[in-house]
C-alpha cells in the first residue's frame, strides 16, 4: 500500500510534468511572423518631379522610403556600382534588401520581386513610360510596358508586362 509520502511525490511529479509539458507546448507554438519593414533608399536628382510622385506611390503601398537628392554624376556612379546596365537606366534608383530598383516600377511588382528573391542584381523599368507610377498624364491613355530583371553581367530578362 503506497505511503502518504509516495502519494505526494507522485502527485508532485505529475504536476511538474503537466506544467513542463504546457510550457513546452506554448514555446513550440509558431510565433507570429514579424512584419518585414520595406525600407528603401531612393536616389534622384533634386528637380525630378516624377521621381517624387513614384516615391509617394511606394509610400502609399507601405514602403518606408528615404529619398536622397544627388547630382546626376553621383546617380550615374550609384547605378554603375549596383550593376544597372545603361540600357535599363531611368531617372531614379532605389536600393532595398540588396537589390537595385530602377525607374517607375509599380509597387506590386516590387513586392512580388522581393517575395520571389531571384538571383539577379535588380529590377528595372527602362526610361519613363507614360502611365507608369509617377508618369501618369491626364488625358493620355497609358500603354503597356515591360518590367525587366538584370544581373551584374548586364543580362536582362522580362519579369512582367504591366497593362495600366
Amino acid at each position: 500500500m503506497p505511503t502518504r509520502t509516495m502519494k505526494i511525490l507522485a502527485l508532485t511529479l505529475g504536476v511538474i510534468g503537466v506544467v513542463a509539458g504546457g510550457a513546452y507546448a506554448v514555446h513550440a507554438q509558431r510565433q507570429p511572423a514579424q512584419p518585414h519593414v520595406l525600407a528603401m533608399d531612393v536616389y534622384k536628382t533634386p528637380t525630378c518631379g516624377c521621381c517624387t510622385k513614384w516615391v509617394d506611390h511606394m509610400r502609399a503601398a507601405g514602403f518606408q522610403v528615404t529619398a536622397r537628392d544627388v547630382s546626376q554624376a553621383e546617380l550615374d556612379t550609384l547605378k554603375a556600382k549596383h550593376g544597372v546596365p545603361p540600357a535599363m537606366h531611368s531617372c531614379h534608383t532605389g536600393l532595398i534588401d540588396g537589390y537595385a530598383i530602377e525607374g517607375h516600377i509599380p509597387a506590386r511588382e516590387v513586392l512580388r520581386f522581393l517575395k520571389e528573391r531571384p538571383a539577379v542584381a535588380g529590377l528595372a523599368v527602362p526610361g519613363m513610360p507614360l502611365g507608369s507610377p509617377g508618369m501618369e498624364v491626364p488625358g493620355v491613355t497609358p500603354r503597356p510596358y515591360t518590367v525587366m530583371t538584370f544581373d551584374r553581367a548586364g543580362q536582362t530578362q522580362v519579369f512582367s508586362t504591366v497593362k495600366p
